[in-house]
């Protein structure tokens, strides 16, 4: 049986930093079997900023519902988060 090739998708994250971030958004990539294959972030002052990279190619959800989930938490937790195609993200921040 051939391997199902990734579907790379990166999230990013910015917002005043509380705690549960990572966990809430680590939680609803489990639920949906998104895997997270990189993380990174760090905390500016108090200014917390987050990329991961999650390839949802065995997700058990949609892409639309991926995005109101994420929306959700946003809200929730006054963040601005974005969730892009891996592609899409580099052609967006290429130099």
């Amino acid at each position: 049986m051939a391997k199902k090739k990734q579907q790379v998708c990166i999230i990013t994250v910015t917002g005043k930093d509380k705690v549960g971030i990572i966990a809430k958004l680590a939680n609803a990539m489990a639920k949906a079997n998104i895997n997270i294959i990189d993380v990174n972030q760090k905390i500016m002052e108090d200014y917390f900023v987050m990329t991961m990279a999650a390839d949802i190619a065995k997700a058990t959800i949609t892409i639309p519902q991926i995005h109101k989930r994420i929306d959700k938490i946003a809200e929730e937790m006054k963040l601005k988060i974005t969730f892009q195609d891996e592609t899409i993200f580099k052609m967006m921040h290429r130099v």
